[in-house]
């Protein structure tokens, strides 16, 4: 019933997202984005607890087939444009904890049994619906009866206070003064100036530097540097690990990075995606504090810095299309659509179960408007996966991403240096393309692999890498036809090896990956 709910959702509002194809929980690795599900054991159909549907063009009323959502535990449908009443429907769903319906254009009354429900504990947020009111009590009319001596009386008021005001004006001109104020400096010109209480993020997820020092033991344990500063290991409330990317005074664009960051992660929210937790902007102290990521980034793993061992074709395929569908959602999935602008293997962080997620969003853009398809802006990023149609253009766009994209897939097959120091041997696309062309796979392929993958997975995803970083972005592919075929690896890796055993025979991964099959997935 739950899988149906979810499938009428889909049509009603006719949603266009690549993974949400087949079982919607099944395989694990690759469920539907924007939800999560709970596995509790084997022998029992993972549950569907979290639908994520914030921001995704969503018109009209709320249709009755949200209530077959029975395990829901938060759903949030805010920033979209539904309009009519909120149904009383919603205070049905008993496993409900969180109702996001705020910015949205819902009128007449809140139902009493979901006001009822908020007091027993449902986080219900509202706000951004000017024509919804809380109460029922709520007279459309007599508002409407009252507006007109209300706007007379504050019009009075105004006409006084402005009289006053130009009284006052008139009086300083004339009276002669004995020191003049220092002139007002422009933004530019105050460093990384910045009011005591920030516009554009919320209060919620700010921290004081003390807490800052705190939740880092005073900054103890360095995980990382990079050009923002210094990264330390800490901890919330005692419970939940956290890492503290701290800004270097010396960054020059330090503070530019921080506002572009914290305005993104405050509004994208996607499992591959790095969440934020909070951040600090106190002084001249910022600091940014992500979800922890234990098993470091993509990079330090393919050259065996961390843990010694070797990734699999298997994983290293997965860890590509946990990236890619991050990166999808960035481009298709946000309005409007945004370019992270630093694809690169160490901006590819791993969790504790090695699902991969994007990092490190100070240089992302956004588009001015949903139908743009380039926006002009000074080149950034990083040498060696920069798109050089970008370089020579200033022009960034979306397939800007799917180049350093391209890049990273051949790192990933090939373990070798984009850039190597010898001047005689030549950028890996050059190299891989030469390669290629002889036909010799056995040379492009890292050799620690020792021959376990198969061939058929391995040559697409070489195919694919190579149409990223086409010279021309006009031939490139898009990131939802960059999931669509690395999803095909996968199947064609796992044929090899009989992983299907392990997800639920290989046709429900094949469903799930959107192969057209006759396979009915598992009812909820």
């Amino acid at each position: 019933m739950i899988v149906n709910a979810i499938k009428n959702i889909k049509a009603t509002y006719r949603l266009s997202k690549t993974s949400w194809q087949g079982d919607p929980c099944l395989p694990q690795e690759l469920s539907w984005e924007n939800l999560r599900c709970s596995y509790t054991n084997s022998s029992t159909p993972p549950k569907i607890i979290s639908l994520n549907l914030s921001a995704s063009g969503l018109t009209g009323s709320l249709p009755s087939v949200f209530q077959n959502l029975t395990q829901i535990q938060e759903l949030d449908l805010s920033n979209n444009s539904l309009t009519g009443l909120v149904p009383a429907f919603l205070a049905n769903i008993k496993s409900l904890s969180l109702l996001d319906l705020s910015g949205n254009n819902f009128t007449g009354s809140v139902p009493q049994t979901l006001l009822d429900r908020e007091k027993e504990g449902l986080v219900l947020k509202l706000e951004g619906n000017p024509e919804l009111c809380k109460f029922s009590s709520c007279n459309p009319k007599k508002k409407k009866g009252l507006l007109v001596p209300v706007i007379a009386s504050i019009s009075s008021v105004l006409i006084v206070i402005v009289v006053v005001a130009l009284f006052f004006v008139l009086r300083k001109k004339k009276m002669p003064s004995d020191a003049q104020s220092p002139p007002s400096l422009p933004v530019e010109d105050v460093g990384h100036a910045k009011h005591s209480e920030p516009s554009f993020v919320s209060k919620k997820i700010r921290f004081t530097y003390f807490e800052v020092q705190e939740m880092t033991n005073n900054f103890q344990r360095v995980l990382g540097e990079g050009g923002f500063g210094v990264v330390y290991h800490g901890c919330v409330n005692g419970t939940q690990q956290v890492a503290v990317k701290l800004l270097s005074q010396s960054s020059s664009q330090g503070y530019k990075h921080f506002k572009a960051e914290v305005e993104l992660l405050m509004r994208v929210h996607h499992k591959n995606l790095v969440s934020l937790v909070g951040y600090c902007d106190e002084g001249d102290h910022l600091a940014l504090i992500y979800e922890y990521m234990p098993n470091g980034d993509l990079k330090q793993h393919l050259s065996g810095k961390r843990g010694g061992f070797v990734l699999s074709w298997e994983s290293r395929l997965r860890v590509a299309v946990n990236a890619a569908l991050g990166l999808e959602y960035l481009h298709t999935g946000c309005k409007p659509p945004m370019v992270h602008r630093d694809i690169k293997s160490t901006n590819i962080l791993l969790d504790e179960r090695f699902q991969a997620k994007l990092a490190d969003f100070g240089l992302s853009r956004s588009f001015p408007t949903e139908n743009e398809t380039h926006v002009s802006t000074v080149v950034a990023g990083t040498p060696g996966y920069l798109d050089p149609e970008y370089y020579q253009t200033n022009w960034l766009t979306e397939k800007s991403d799917v180049y350093s994209f391209g890049i990273v897939l051949l790192e990933i097959i090939t373990n070798r240096p984009i850039i190597e120091q010898s001047r005689a041997k030549p950028h890996i696309v050059e190299w891989v393309g030469f390669i290629v062309r002889t036909g010799d796979i056995g040379n492009i392929v890292d050799p620690n692999l020792h021959g376990a993958y198969d061939i058929g997975s391995v040559w697409k995803a070489i195919e694919l890498a190579m149409s990223c970083v086409n010279i021309s972005s006009a031939r490139r592919p898009s990131m939802s036809q960059v999931v669509s075929d690395l999803k095909e690896c996968v199947i064609s890796e796992n044929s090899r090896t009989g992983e299907s055993r392990e997800m639920n025979s290989m046709s429900s991964m094949e469903f799930s990956m959107g192969i057209d099959t006759e396979v009915i997935p598992k009812a909820r």
